[in-house]
Formats: structure tokens, sequence, C-alpha cells
């Protein structure tokens, strides 16, 4: 019979053992799949909607042409004419259905957040939404392409104006709300995610942080426009680079209100910045960890389980090898086992060869020490040759010691993967936005690819030196957009690197520091531990009789397989010794140790970084969390008792898989031992409460029989369920006198 964890491997290979919890997981699983359209896409859209209606207000408030000086050509200094340009009344047909089109817009976002808020059905919610910002981009496309037909601007000394422009990007941003919201509801009607959106705190103050963010940007546009005597559209582009610390110079106020209000608007507007960007950060870190991190750590989960054996019987039945020889039984059994049984036995090494080091398991098919082949049997042997590597976990501390392993190389990876997206998603900014402002700056400032990279540089990390700036009406209103994204990915560029190149930078000038100017005692010693190639090449002689050794007697000189009982489960040995230390501790006691390993669990909350516990701890906490389930009398709950307490360390219900954090699910399942305890206490009070009534009735009957008087009473005791599920009768038993002290039993 193979063991439990044996099954596990061969079957499934996930470490599922509950089919209830394996469906369960495989629900939530496709549920994590459609996480980004279930929560991501929502919350994206309730932060694109009302930057798209201030973009919509822009157009609205500010013309659509305008009549350039100097026949739309720069001037003398380089300073390009869109400045000083004056506008063209648009015709009401214009003007109309820009009105409707952002009452629209606000209509739409005002069901999106009625939906987060519970207040409309989400089947009627979002389908509003949709319908009213698609009716907006309609709107603004419809007009702009009239505009485009009946009402150009006649080149060169017509243009379109940044209203226009802004427009356009209103329209375009519109559409992509509406595209990512029917993605979430293709989502809700094929049943991935339930219709109401479970908003954690991150969640709900990076809607409520943006939506201030953006009115206060589009608000404080409205008093700069009235007191410096800007345009609506320059205002809008003053504040954005405002609050941005970028500070160009190519817009300052000039007068003293203007300059009075800045103090106000610029410390609030930071302030709200920072929120938005502390908010941005933590929303695309739980992107990574529930789709990325959580993905990548499964896998390795499952490759390590995939490749796990914990005696020589899975070894042989993974590989394909034929069984072991009965006689071999007998060693097995603890009888020594002679040179010539040694040579009868099946041995793994005459079919290939095995070398186990620590855990890992390696072994070459076709490289058998006694065959011996030449010419064409040699050649077919070295085609078919295969190399299999394989862990050896016997014991269940070798399985905690692998998800160790597996958690700390995926907190690496974790890192040089967030560093990985965050250098690629700046530098697509940075490219990508460079090739756009060389081409809507080429008309007025004849701007170059290399300097549109430099420009983009030292925008995107707010340098701002102010040699160059955009000039036109279409590269404004692009930088209103472009740079509300890619000044929040430097910030998460910049907190990325301080968690690895900075730390590593950090580790290499101690390193520098401990074998140079102050030598650390013992250095050498640790750095030749720490690298065992090195230490075996320093002993090359040491190295080499042990290899010859090994390769002499693979199977008896490193540990070896027929130390192993094949035909005995792994669980059931577990099992048994959980028994055994069971009867080994009172039960007082450990209730005792569970009540102080609560309050130190309890006060381990407050740690940061969040505790880790060694296997140490853990088995202690084990042992505590199981010896309630194994002296509970709630046979009716076994199932649910055997989920909440056993376990596979490296299996899908493994604690070092959790959501919470170690310290939180042990505090949870020693809390639901101590309930067991307690309703365990309960039942055996009520038990020793029937057995003193039994008692007492059958110490009557010895009284009545001592008076003389006849021992015919033929009353019923009752019919109880007692015991193991026996149903016992006490009508017509005949009561014999006692010979000595009776003993009350405590338990059924």
């Amino acid at each position: 019979m193979t063991s439990r964890y044996a099954q596990q491997t061969i079957s499934s290979g996930s470490g599922c053992r509950n089919p209830n919890r394996c469906r369960r997981s495989d629900k939530a699983s496709r549920t994590k799949k459609w996480w980004f359209a279930s929560t991501a896409i929502p919350l994206i859209a309730a932060t694109i909607g009302p930057f798209s209606n201030v973009l919509s207000i822009v157009s609205l408030v500010s013309p659509w042409r305008f009549t350039l000086p100097n026949n739309g050509l720069p001037f003398s200094d380089n300073h390009g004419s869109d400045d000083a340009a004056w506008g063209i009344p648009d015709p009401n047909w214009e003007i109309i259905p820009n009105i409707f089109s952002i009452i629209f817009g606000l209509l739409g976002h005002l069901f999106l957040l009625l939906n987060f808020t519970r207040r409309v059905r989400y089947i009627v919610a979002l389908p509003l939404s949709i319908v009213f910002w698609l009716l907006s981009a309609l709107i603004l496309i419809v007009v702009e392409i009239a505009m485009a037909i009946y009402a150009p601007p006649v080149a060169p000394g017509e243009a379109y104006s940044q209203g226009f422009w802004h427009s356009v990007l209103a329209s375009l941003m519109y559409v992509l709300s509406c595209a990512m919201l029917m993605v979430n509801m293709v989502g809700y009607f094929k049943g991935h995610y339930p219709q109401n959106f479970e908003l954690d705190d991150d969640q709900r103050t990076l809607i409520l942080q943006t939506m201030s963010f953006f009115f206060w940007l589009a608000g404080g546009a409205g008093v700069f426009c009235a007191l410096e005597g800007f345009t609506y559209a320059d205002s809008l582009y003053f504040s954005q680079v405002t609050i941005l610390t970028v500070g160009f110079g190519d817009f300052a106020p000039k007068t003293d209100s203007g300059r009075g209000f800045l103090f106000a608007f610029q410390i609030i507007g930071v302030i709200f910045l920072g929120l938005v960007i502390g908010s941005l950060t933590r929303f695309a870190a739980n992107i990574s960890a529930d789709k990325i991190i959580k993905r990548h750590r499964q896998h390795k989960r499952e490759s390590t389980v995939g490749r796990t054996v914990t005696s020589e019987k899975e070894l042989r039945e993974r590989l394909g090898l034929p069984p072991v020889r009965p006689d071999s039984a007998a060693a097995e059994g603890g009888v020594a086992e002679s040179a010539s049984e040694y040579a009868r036995r099946a041995s793994i090494t005459q079919l290939g060869r095995l070398e186990i080091v620590g855990r890992a398991v390696i072994f070459d098919e076709g490289k058998a020490q006694n065959a011996v082949g030449s010419g064409e049997e040699a050649l077919r042997d070295r085609r078919k040759k295969r190399r299999q590597k394989l862990l050896l976990l016997e014991k269940e501390k070798d399985r905690f010691d692998v998800m160790r392993q597996i958690q700390e190389e995926t907190k690496h990876w974790k890192q040089s993967w967030a560093l990985g997206m965050a250098l690629l998603v700046f530098f697509s900014f940075w490219t990508i936005g460079a090739l756009v402002f060389m081409v809507t700056e080429t008309r007025i400032s004849q701007w170059r690819y290399f300097d549109s990279l430099y420009f983009c540089f030292v925008a995107i990390l707010t340098i701002g030196y102010g040699d160059l700036a955009p000039k036109s009406n279409i590269g404004k209103p692009f930088f209103i957009v472009w740079s509300i994204t890619a000044v929040p990915i430097v910030t998460v560029l910049v907190q990325q690197m301080s968690q690895t190149v900075v730390m590593a930078i950090n580790r290499g000038t101690f390193t520098l520091a401990d074998w140079t100017i102050m030598p650390k005692k013992g250095i050498l010693k640790s750095f030749l531990a720490r690298h065992s190639t090195l230490a075996k090449l320093l002993n090359r002689k040491q190295v080499d009789t042990e290899k010859g050794k090994r390769l002499e007697r693979p199977m008896r000189d490193e540990r070896h397989f027929s130390d192993i009982d094949p035909e005995r489960s792994l669980g059931q040995q577990q099992d048994g010794s959980r028994v055994l230390e069971k009867e080994k501790y009172d039960d007082n006691e450990l209730a005792k140790e569970l009540s102080a390993a609560i309050k130190a669990v309890a006060h381990d909350l407050r740690s940061h970084p969040p505790k880790v516990y060694s296997y140490g701890e853990w088995e202690r906490f084990t042992k505590l969390i199981r010896f309630t389930a194994l002296s509970s009398l709630e046979s009716d709950e076994s199932v649910e008792r055997d989920e909440q307490t056993e376990w596979d360390w490296i299996g899908e219900d493994s604690p070092l898989l959790a959501d919470v954090t170690e310290a939180e699910w042990i505090l949870d399942r020693l809390c639901e031992s101590l309930g067991r305890w307690m309703r365990g206490q309960v039942q055996k009070h009520e038990q020793r409460k029937y057995w003193d009534e039994v008692f007492d009735v059958m110490e009557g009957r010895v009284g009545d029989r001592r008076k003389g008087e006849a021992a015919t009473d033929t009353r019923r005791v009752g019919s109880r369920s007692y015991g193991h599920g026996r149903n016992e009768d006490w009508k017509g038993v005949k009561w014999e006198e006692p010979t000595g002290n009776m003993e009350r039993p405590l338990t059924r």
C-alpha cells in the first residue's frame, strides 16, 4: 500500500485529498483566472471615468478651432504660434451635443458608483454605465466627424485647438471604459463571479482619491483661468505641470492672487497625488500577488509534488521498474542481509545508476554498472537512456523544508518580476511617448526623436529644465494624459529598485567591508560553507575517496531506500506517532499549553514583518491542534475536523499557502481546537452525570434485595445510546450482590 502522499502524487499531482475541497479549489481557481475582469476592470473604469469627464469639460468650454498668427509658422524666437492664437466661435450644433455628452458621461460614472455601493443592482447599473458612456463617446465622435466635414480649419492659418483634441481623447477613454465593462459583463454571464463587487479598503480608497484628485485638478484650473487670464485648456495643463512638480516654466502665475492661491492648491494637490500613487502601488501589488505570484508558486509546488517519492516502492512505480523480490522481505523486516542475498536482490543499481545525495534522487537509466555492451547494443542503450531527477521526502519535516524553499524562491522571483515589469512599463511609456511628441511638435519645434526622448525623460522624472516643452495644441492635451500615468510609474519603479537593487548594493558594501577594511571573524569558514563546490575543490583528495566509495556501493554509502518499509504507509506511521503522542501527554496539560500558545501567537500578530515559525514550533502547534480531534467524541463532525487538523505541507491545503499570515492561521486553528476541547469537556460531564444516574438505580435495587424484597422490579431504566453507538436495555436484568467497590466509568 502506497503512502497517503504517494497517492496524491501519482493520482493527481496536486496534493488534494478531499473531493469537496478539490471542487471548491477548482472553482476558486477559475474565479482567480477572471480576477482582473471581475475586480480590476471596474476599478480602472471608475478611475478613468472622472478623468474623461474633466477632458469633456475642457472640450465644452474651449473653441475647437483657432486662427494662427504668422500663418501658422513659428516666430523668430522659436516660440510656437499656437499660444498666441485666438479662437473661432463654434456652431450651436457642436455646443449642444457636447453638453449632452458631458451629462451622459457623469450619469455613467454615477451608476458605476451606485453599483459599488450596492444601491443599484449590477444587472441594472452596469448596462446603464455602458450605455451612457457609449452615448457620450458616440456624440463626441459624430460631432468631430461633422466638424471635419462641414467646418474644418483652413490650413495653414487655422488649426484645431486644444478643445478639439481634448474631445478626441475623451471619446477614446469613454470607448475604452465601455469595452472593459463589457468584458466584465461577459465574465458575469459565464458565471465566473457574482454580481456584487467586494471592495476592500484599498480599492474603495483608490476610487475616492482619484475622484478627489481630478475634481481638485479641474477646480484649480478654473480658478487659475479666472485669476491669470489663461484659457481653461492652458490652465488645466499648467495645473497638471504644477501638481506633478515638473515645472517647465512656460506658464507661471503673474498676479499676487494667483500666487497666493498656488500655496493652498499645490499643498493639497501634492497630498492627493501622493495618496493616489500609494493606492495605485498597492493595487498593482495586489494584481501581481493574486494573478502572477500565486500562479508561479502554484506551478513550483505542482512541479515539486510531481517529482516526490517517499519509499523505494514509489520510486520503482515512478520509473516503471520491477518490484522488489520477495526474498528481500526478510532483510527489510529486520534480519541482517548477507552479501549473497544482497547480490541476488533485484537492486535498483542493477537497472541503472542511482545516486541519492540529501533529498535529491538521480537515476540514470541505461548506465547499469554490470551492463557491458559494445557495438549496436551499446549505441541502442545510449540512445534510450533517461535521466530522472526526483525528490526523496520520507519525513514530514522534509516536506516542510521543501515548501519553505518554494516560498523563498517565490519571494526572490517576485522581486525580480516586479522590477522587470516596472522597467518594461517605464521604457514603454518613455519610448512610445517620445514617438508621439516627436510627431506632435514637428510643425512648431521641429523635434528629433532624440529631443523627444530627452524631453520625456526630464518630464517623467519631474526634473523639468524648461528648455523643451510642448507647444502645439495636440501636444499639451496628450501630455496631460501621458504624464498622469507616467509619473506614478516612475514612483513604482523607484520603490521596486529600493527593494532589490539598493538592497543588493547595501549587501555588497557590507560584504566588501567584511573582506577588506573591516574583516569579520570566521568569514572564510562561512563562505566555504555556503559554496560547497569551492570547498570540494580545496579538498580534492577527500572528495575523490568518497566518490569512489559511492560508485562502488551507491545504495550503501548514502541514505537509500532499503531503510524504508515500502509496504507501510507514511501516513500510517505518522498517525501512529500521533496516537502515541496523545497517550504520552495528559489532556489537561495539553489544554494548559493550548491556552499559553494562543496567548503567544496573539502577541505574534503584531510582529512586522510577519512572524515565520520554524518546524519545531509548527510541530508543537500541530500537536495542540490535533490532540482535541483525537480525543473528541463528536463523530458526526469527523470530516470537518479532518479538514481542520490534517494537511500536507506541499499540498493545496498547506498552511504555508494560506492567504493570511502564519500567526493568523495558527491562531484560528488553535481557537478551533480550544472549542473542540471545551465541547469534549461538556460531553464528558454529561456522561458522568448519566452514569451516576445508572449507578444510583443499580445501588437502589441492591438495597431492595438486602431487605428481602422480591427483586422482580420490571421498571425500564430506559433505552439509551451510549458507548460506541450501542443501545442497552436494562429490563429483566438480574442484579447480584457486589463483592467490592464498584468503579464508575468516566467515559462511554
